[in-house]
């Protein structure tokens, strides 16, 4: 059997949904095949364990003392994709497994049992405290089979409810680690149901819609208090070759380098004696949270592009990333949802006059392979607003010019409702 069937069978084993992408290669490349006749015992009880098993074809029997007390027979048969032996390193198996049918059984050696243990699902051996943030954010805690648990960091950006962005990037990881590491996000759909809050964990349900040859499909549910309060439709492909062609050109803009960051222009707000002292002051007061995303602007302090329903500007992630290619097209839907359904407001900002956007729904395909810790240009424009929604179109491109992610959304845009200075009447 070749490495790539084995690395997607192993996608499909529920105690291997917590392991990088890197492990399941590793593991793909040790694991040794053994096969047993109908009837023929797998592992004794009392024998030293010699690895973990999985079932890859066929169905065994658990049998012994321990067993044989259960009594319900149905619970003990074991088929594709369970597993055996685990934590038996250096102990001797509980219970005998036999085989009920012809029987083919991949098996990790004790010696790989470090492979099990990973400093976190995206990364195998790293240092954590040296993970980016966003990787942090974009960590989840795997609680049962297709079922994890995410958070909202206390020194992560929020705005009094949990950021869109996480909310998208979170679910595409709960998506991903549900299937093989060979098939990759191509599209995502999302429906914001509820605000999330951001003093609670966040419980993502996978749902395995479809698993084909080249295509898998799932749904996620984000519960909080019981709640349903996001849902998420992503496709994964496996990669192939096909015909190809870009017509659009990435803008002629400057380059990152050239273009100064948040923090430089916050401290030349701050500095700059053109300006009032009475707002200098009210920038330095504001509490400025960096993002875990670094954000260039491609036109600062042009007030003619700042009402137009359209944005430009570079990002990457902060720090190094690890190489699960997952990871990174989680972390760019992690920025998409940046400013985003902001630019349809563009148009309608007046001074004095206070607006609101809230996300509705929000879409990505991303086109080519990508690392979102390295520059990439986000170009946005808005080509409707009405009905008290905004609608706006984003592309994203790498420094090479080529096109990695064509994105939508939808937003509710209005003026905050005035507040009832009289208060009516219990009566």
């Amino acid at each position: 059997m070749d490495r790539g069937t084995v690395i997607e069978f192993l996608g499909q084993v529920p105690l291997l949904q917590r392991l990088p992408s890197s492990s399941l290669r590793r593991i793909a490349e040790v694991v040794q095949v053994k096969q047993y006749e109908p009837g023929e015992y797998v592992v004794r009880e009392g024998e030293p364990g010699l690895g973990l098993y999985f079932i890859w074809e066929g169905q065994a029997e658990v049998s012994g003392s321990d067993a044989s007390e259960k009594g319900n027979r149905s619970e003990l048969q074991l088929k594709q994709y369970d597993y055996f032996g685990y934590g038996a390193g250096g102990s001797t198996h509980q219970a005998n497994v036999v085989a009920l049918s012809k029987l083919i059984c991949l098996v990790l050696p004790d010696g790989y049992n470090n492979l099990l243990q990973p400093k976190s699902i995206w990364n195998a051996e790293g240092i954590p405290e040296d993970f980016s943030l966003v990787e942090h954010i974009l960590h989840l805690e795997p609680i049962d089979v297709d079922i994890f648990r995410g958070f909202s960091l206390p020194d992560a950006p929020s705005f009094g409810q949990v950021f869109g962005g996480q909310l998208i990037g979170q679910a595409l990881a709960a998506a991903s680690k549900t299937v093989d590491c060979l098939k990759l996000a191509h599209s995502l759909h999302v429906n914001f149901i509820v605000a999330g809050d951001v003093h609670s964990p966040i419980i993502y349900q996978v749902h395995r819609a479809r698993d084909g040859k080249s295509f898998a499909t799932r749904r996620v549910d984000a519960r909080q208090h019981g709640i349903v309060m996001f849902t998420l439709l992503c496709s994964f492909q496996k990669e192939e070759a096909g015909f190809e062609h870009q017509e659009v050109l990435m803008p002629n803009v400057p380059g990152p380098e050239m273009l100064l960051s948040m923090e430089e222009l916050r401290e030349r707000k701050i500095t700059d004696p053109r300006l009032p002292m009475h707002y200098r002051n009210t920038v330095a007061r504001r509490k400025f949270v960096p993002w875990p995303i670094e954000i260039r602007f491609c036109e600062v302090g042009d007030s003619a592009n700042q009402s137009q329903p359209r944005m430009k500007y570079w990002f990457k992630a902060r720090g190094n990333l690890s190489d699960d290619p997952a990871l990174h097209r989680c972390v760019v839907a992690y920025a998409s949802d940046i400013i985003f359904s902001g630019v349809s407001l563009n148009p309608h900002r007046r001074k004095g006059v206070k607006t609101a956007s809230l996300s509705l729904d929000h879409s990505v395909w991303f086109h080519r392979p990508v690392r979102a810790d390295d520059w990439l240009l986000y170009v946005i424009e808005s080509p409707f607003a009405g009905g008290g929604r905004g609608f706006v179109t984003g592309q994203m491109f790498n420094r090479k010019g080529e096109l990695v992610a064509s994105l939508t959304q939808e937003c509710l845009i209005r003026k905050p409702k005035p507040q009832n200075q009289n208060p009516k009447a219990k009566l």
